[in-house]
């Protein structure tokens, strides 16, 4: 339970730096974050899952790069649900979802402990 509740967090922290680091990439503070970690978490675990497996073969193809895209919609839209949340455009969408991808995971790099199988 505590890995799900830090997964969040590392989001939301990820979500913080993203919109310092991207323009057009907007939160109005931590509250804010938590929500769109949220909100993000669950159009992925949705709409997001069904998109990748329709457009694989297209992800195939272009080997993997189309994947940032859907990423991207999946952050727009995810904009659209929370109100505190903003994305300027298609662009910032796209450049956020490359930094988001890239901070999350140096953050559970650095914060998560490694699993013992």
């Amino acid at each position: 339970m505590w890995r799900v509740l830090l997964n969040w967090l590392i989001s939301a922290v990820a979500l913080i730096v993203v919109s310092y680091v991207v323009p057009g990439f907007y939160l109005r503070g931590f509250l804010a974050a938590l929500w769109a970690a949220v909100v993000i978490g669950f159009v992925n675990a949705t709409l997001g899952a069904f998109l990748k497996f329709v457009t694989l073969p297209l992800s195939i193809l272009t080997l993997g790069i189309f994947w940032l895209v859907i990423n991207a919609i999946m952050l727009e839209l995810a904009s659209f649900f929370s109100p505190s949340f903003r994305i300027a455009g298609f662009g910032a969408a796209f450049i956020g979802a490359i930094v988001l991808a890239i901070v999350q995971m140096l953050l559970r790099w650095l914060l998560l402990p490694k699993r013992e199988y």
